[in-house]
């Protein structure tokens, strides 16, 4: 492969995107990725050992996995051949296998990239295994989703999942330096819309240069942007956030953690993130009423009514007015006292009630509305508590097959220290009145 305009079809004086013509033709050229082609990154040390083997590229978009399979290609001397998921059905995968035996049968090996390999069925995964177990192709696949989920564990048995990270700041930035070395002229930014730009990528090295021959183009001569004419010229770039997938599970859960450690700027943060990624306003309220219930509970028992009442707001007013009151109920769970005792006791009784059978309640407690069921003690010796001091009995209400159970034990938080303060003193009542 003399370099990968080539391998691509392409001829150098071909028309084609900055970000195509700055591919990287070396590995140590890849931005941002140096815990992989680092002097001591995990596929330099395997071109060292002269096998890399079949792999996982698992990353965002615009991080470099289509250019660093080109690169291990050439570095190994194997054919490259690539396919995208979403275009091969089974019939090409067909000919590719036997296109990769026919070169294995001529001492030629294959690194055969997969582009959106998590988009192949099951089926269609397991089709790759005979290829790969007699070395007539070494697989690389690259996908945006997390493989643990979307990709058979067969396949995965047999490859390395490699993480792909998005790019940081200074990575953007050397592509930026790099794209003006080959254009020769410097972006017409200040340096305030230039930070703008980096941010604007969201860690996509593709999008940074796309976003930079937008600017070019739309600069006339001696005219510098600012950070507000930037926005004008290339819009805003959304993130990359997709409801149904990984990066939808990642927030929610990371908004969660923040309202369960009390730091109700993360928590805003993060919330606000998934509404500007188009986030239904609804689901996060669910999740908010959810949070109350397991993380706060009965350490301060208005947390469930201000986040029922934001759901009820967001229902009323709509977006975006009725977005506030969902970010003022986030607030409201994050800096409330935590306890999840009412969680724990719940599931307690769940795993009591699954394993213990169905034990009769105590017939003192049950009523007799025959004179069969009085006749058999139904009802007898039941003392009525508001009648009784303090307005309480201290009966026994547990099976006499369990004995009495302690579920419920509230913290030393909120109003849960008080709740603890009533429960020690029946307690209390409860061993004197059995005593007497």
């Amino acid at each position: 492969m003399s370099d990968l305009f080539a391998a691509a079809g392409l001829d150098r004086n071909a028309p084609h995107p900055l970000a195509d013509r700055l591919r990287p033709q070396r590995l140590e050229e890849v931005a941002g990725q140096d815990h992989l082609v680092g002097p001591d990154g995990a596929l330099t040390r395997a071109i060292r050992s002269g096998s890399i083997g079949s792999l996982i590229f698992w990353g965002p978009p615009g991080t470099g996995k289509t250019t660093v399979a080109r690169l291990l290609a050439h570095e190994t001397d194997l054919s490259f051949v690539q396919i995208s998921a979403i275009f091969t059905g089974v019939a090409d995968l067909k000919k590719t296998f036997e296109a990769a035996r026919a070169r294995r049968a001529m001492g030629q090996g294959t690194l055969l990239f997969v582009d959106e390999i998590h988009r192949f069925n099951r089926g269609q995964q397991d089709s790759f295994l005979p290829v790969m177990e007699d070395g007539s192709v070494t697989l690389i696949g690259a996908t945006t989703e997390n493989p643990s989920f979307e990709l058979n564990a067969a396949l995965l048995s047999r490859a390395r999942v490699l993480t792909f990270k998005s790019l940081d700041a200074e990575a953007i930035e050397k592509l930026l330096q790099r794209a003006e070395q080959a254009e020769g002229k410097p972006l017409p930014l200040d340096e305030d819309a230039r930070a703008a730009l980096v941010a604007m990528a969201d860690g996509d090295g593709r999008a940074s240069l796309t976003l930079a021959e937008d600017v070019w183009r739309a600069a006339g001569e001696g005219e510098v942007f600012d950070r507000a004419r930037l926005a004008e010229i290339v819009q805003r770039r959304a993130p990359i956030y997709d409801k149904a997938q990984e990066g939808h599970y990642n927030l929610i859960s990371a908004l969660h953690k923040c309202v369960r450690g009390s730091d109700p700027d993360a928590a805003l943060y993060y919330f606000a993130r998934m509404l500007v990624a188009g986030e239904d306003p609804l689901f996060l309220a669910r999740r908010i009423v959810r949070m109350a219930v397991e993380d706060i509970g009965l350490a301060d028992p208005q947390a469930l009514v201000v986040a029922n009442a934001a759901k009820d707001a967001y229902d009323f007013l709509g977006s975006p007015e009725g977005e506030l009151a969902l970010a003022q109920a986030v607030l409201y769970v994050a800096t409330a006292p935590k306890s999840n005792a009412g969680y724990v006791a719940y599931k307690a009784a769940r795993r009591l009630a699954e394993e213990s059978g169905s034990p009769m309640p105590p017939k003192t407690i049950l009523n007799a509305p025959t004179k069969l069921m009085k006749s058999e003690g139904y009802g007898e010796g039941y003392r009525y508590d508001h009648d009784e001091p303090d307005a309480f009995s201290g009966q026994d209400y547990w099976p006499e097959a369990l004995g009495r159970q302690n579920l419920y034990r509230p913290v030393e938080r909120g109003f849960e220290r008080e709740i603890a303060k009533r429960l020690d003193y029946w307690e209390r009542l409860r061993r004197e009145r059995r005593g007497a």
